[in-house]
């Protein structure tokens, strides 16, 4: 079966590497026009968009800090106009461990950081978001992890707990705009191999022993990530609504 999206509109924060350029590029493979942000990494936004606009697709890059909700007003305001005035496909992906903090010896900065980098942000640019999908047809995909299943790594317990919360919010959600023709579903990755996060956050002997403990013995792609997106986008996943779809090879089971 042919997925067709067409005429769709997607927009996709922390496009510009690892899983964000992933699920940006899978989209417009489809047929979607995508804005994708980034907020560092500028380059490599630059080149994303490159390769979007090379599949013949329309595509836009704009430097974003998901942190700051007056900014992802004003972002958001640009990224519904660039796409000829609606968003029909919004993907929360842009999040961060920040670093590693035990309870314990965790300052109130770190937390308040890890929480904002990805549990507001989520929720800044959801809120400037749902004005623009108006259009009684939409798709919202948020970014959970592992992490918020099994408690995550060593000094992780914030960064769990932020993306426990996403599970929390995908369903609250899920039933506030349903009516409105909005689904609203989570992705909750384990390891996924060639993006930033694991390679600055992981060493090589834990990223083995991931691989070891997993079923299916290999890491995961962002490719993996972006098919199940596509999935929940797709008229296929119409259906569904406040669902997690784990990606983790079978190292933990829902």
């Amino acid at each position: 079966m042919n997925i067709d999206l067409s005429g769709r509109t997607a927009f996709v924060t922390g496009g510009n590497l690892g899983i964000g350029r992933g699920v940006a590029c899978a989209l417009a493979e489809c047929g979607a026009d995508v804005a994708l942000t980034y907020y560092s990494h500028k380059e490599e936004g630059e080149e994303t968009v490159k390769m979007i606009e090379d599949m013949g697709r329309k595509a836009f890059g704009f430097q974003l800090d998901a942190t700051d909700s007056s900014q992802v007003n004003e972002v958001v305001s640009q990224v519904a106009a660039a796409l000829g005035g609606h968003i029909d496909i919004l993907m929360n992906n842009a999040g961060h461990l920040v670093g590693r903090s035990t309870i314990a010896e965790m300052s109130d900065e770190h937390w308040h950081t890890v929480m904002n980098v990805n549990t507001s942000s989520t929720f800044y640019t959801t809120r400037a978001v749902l004005p623009f999908m108006n259009s009684g047809w939409g798709r919202i995909i948020n970014m959970s992890s592992l992490a918020a299943r099994n408690g995550g790594g060593d000094g992780a317990v914030a960064y769990a707990a932020s993306k426990g919360a996403i599970i929390a919010y995908t369903r609250g959600l899920a039933k506030e705009v349903a009516a409105q023709g909005i689904t609203v579903n989570a992705v909750a990755p384990g390891l996924i191999l060639d993006t930033p996060f694991h390679e600055t956050f992981s060493t090589d002997a834990g990223i083995q022993g991931a691989i070891n403990a997993t079923p299916l013995k290999r890491g995961g792609t962002p490719a993996d990530v972006a098919g199940a997106v596509i999935y929940f986008v797709s008229e296929l996943g119409s259906f569904i609504t406040g669902e997690i779809i784990e990606i983790n090879g079978g190292l933990y089971f829902a």
